[in-house]
């Protein structure tokens, strides 16, 4: 494989540096016949933390659209996405050395009946804890567990487990090296999850104030989706034979930007998730960004959020150092001081090749 030759500003720093791509990973050390591809912004490889490759809103899909939905990812820059649950098989996609990084939560766990229809593996209470440790086994040190949903018993958002048993699953993930992340978007059901040690909040758009200064102390992440969250009051409107839940959704969709600015003041970690497919399509991570800076973030902490801080948070290299694997995209302007550019991506470079 020639070495490639890159030269510009590596975010975060403010220095420009030289890169050299030598057998797919970064060196400092200058190779003469090395082959200029770039000059610009560096940025790590951009981070999609809570994104869906393999499924789609009628359940799992085939491997040319999962391949389809990667391809998408990858030229928007997303080089690792954290895959917070899929009912589809997509290890193959490890093989592929043009394809992202994926680090994966198993499947969705959800109440029988409780949640969207052919995504979950759907349980009765009793079995949480041991559906954990299967699908602890299943991922790449994630679980994800559907923390609430609508319970049509009482028309509105409602917790699907009980506190002692969310206190056992979590533990049990914890034995098996594994964090847990939970979908919820109500106020009922996170006093439960938190009180268990969940490691990370999905959507979390009935977080409290009290609640988001706990997370801070405890490093409970959360990743707001907020792109996803604009779609509160469409689902609103398609679910008026349940006024209050689609008042409810309604109302988290109006607070969900002081709620992210709250969170970000407090001090908790916020990262970038777009909550691609379902419903929602690939290849939005910019979007994602744009709305966490339109919620009050600063642009280099929603790009960080986006980049160097997940990759970090997820266990993979985040400075492009010697030694580092060479994943990065680089820009024509400071997507700090331009966030438009993110959605311009002049070069993409994944494990050391020029892919986009």
């Amino acid at each position: 494989m020639p070495a490639l030759h890159i030269r510009g500003v590596v975010l975060p720093g403010a220095v420009p540096r030289d890169l050299w791509v030598v057998d797919g990973r970064i060196s400092s050390a200058p190779v003469a016949d090395a082959d200029t591809i770039a000059e610009g912004w560096v940025v790590p490889g951009l981070v999609d933390a809570h994104c869906h490759i393999g499924v789609d809103a009628n359940g799992p899909v085939d491997e040319a659209t999962q391949e389809e939905q990667a391809l998408t990812e990858r030229d928007a820059g997303v080089l690792l996405a954290r895959d917070c649950g899929v009912p589809s098989d997509t290890r193959w996609i490890d093989d592929r050395t043009d394809l992202p990084r994926i680090v994966r939560a198993g499947k969705h766990i959800a109440v029988a009946k409780r949640y969207i229809r052919n995504f979950a593996v759907e349980v009765q209470p009793e079995e949480l804890v041991a559906t954990v440790a299967e699908q602890a086994a299943r991922g790449d040190g994630w679980v994800k567990i559907v923390g609430d949903w609508i319970d049509r018993d009482i028309g509105d958002l409602g917790p699907c487990w009980p506190d002692d048993l969310l206190r056992e699953a979590v533990a049990e993930a914890h034995r098996h090296h594994a964090r847990v992340t939970t979908h919820v978007f109500g106020e009922a059901a996170l006093p439960g999850l938190l009180a268990a040690g969940v490691d990370c909040i999905e959507h979390g758009t009935g977080l409290s104030d009290d609640q988001l200064r706990l997370m801070a102390e405890r490093g409970v992440a959360l990743v707001p989706t907020l792109i996803n969250i604009e779609t509160f009051p469409s689902i609103a409107d398609q679910a008026e034979r349940f006024p209050a839940y689609a008042d409810h959704m309604r109302a988290l969709h109006r607070r969900v930007r002081s709620m992210v600015v709250t969170a970000y003041d407090a001090g908790v970690a916020i990262y970038a998730g777009t909550d691609a497919g379902g419903s929602l399509a690939h290849g939005r991570i910019a979007d994602e960004v744009a709305a966490l800076i339109d919620a009050g973030l600063a642009a280099d902490d929603a790009l960080g959020a986006a980049s160097w801080r997940a990759r970090d948070w997820l266990g993979h290299p985040s400075s492009l150092d010697d030694g580092d694997p060479a994943d990065l995209v680089v820009y024509a302007e400071d997507p700090r001081t331009a966030p438009h550019v993110l959605g311009q991506p002049m070069r993409i470079v994944l494990r050391g090749k020029v892919v986009a």
